[in-house]
């Protein structure tokens, strides 16, 4: 029964987006990366929104095939309904710094730009373990005695904690 002179209040409907469960996200990334030893996880990311950004690289590369398995095995093991989150599975840009020690083992004989809080480097990546990377590069110095320049060979032995930021030189 609706009383005369009554007033109407407007309706709301609160919609909380739930975040995903990072970890059951990662599990599942993590077994479908396990189906090819070869292939390794850069980046993931959860936002605020529910999108998962998934950065993956192989030894020898990430094919799109490989891509599209991963991003099959996490959207068969959540429901989008009720989950409600965007997927994005993707491979390093070459524009993007090296974040990975296995990402050095895939880049020995390539041109590096390495950034350490001391100096720049840019060389050769001619050697690659645990703790640390080997740069080669030839320099123009002038010789010890009389005129001119000579061309020596140089070498940087660098810290992996010691790096701020790490970039394939892309030569053409």
């Amino acid at each position: 029964m609706k009383k005369e002179g009554a007033l109407k209040a407007p309706l709301f409907i609160l919609y909380f987006n739930i975040k995903m469960d990072q970890t059951k996200v990662k599990n599942v990334v993590n077994e479908a990366l396990s189906l090819n030893e070869s292939l390794y996880l850069i980046d993931f990311v959860i936002s605020e929104n529910n999108k998962i950004h998934i950065t993956v690289d192989g030894d020898n590369g990430a094919p799109l095939s490989e891509c599209i398995r991963i991003s099959r095995s996490v959207n068969d093991n959540f429901d989008r309904e009720e989950e409600d989150f965007s997927l994005e599975v993707s491979t390093p840009d070459i524009s993007h710094p090296l974040k990975v020690k296995r990402q050095y083992l895939k880049n020995i004989n390539r041109i590096l730009k390495v950034k350490t809080s001391i100096e720049d480097f840019e060389g050769t990546l001619v050697e690659v373990d645990e703790d640390k990377i080997v740069l080669n590069w030839k320099a123009r110095e002038p010789k010890p005695i009389g005129k001119g320049k000579v061309t020596v060979s140089k070498a940087a032995t660098i810290a992996y904690k010691d790096i701020i930021e790490a970039k394939v030189k892309i030569v053409f």
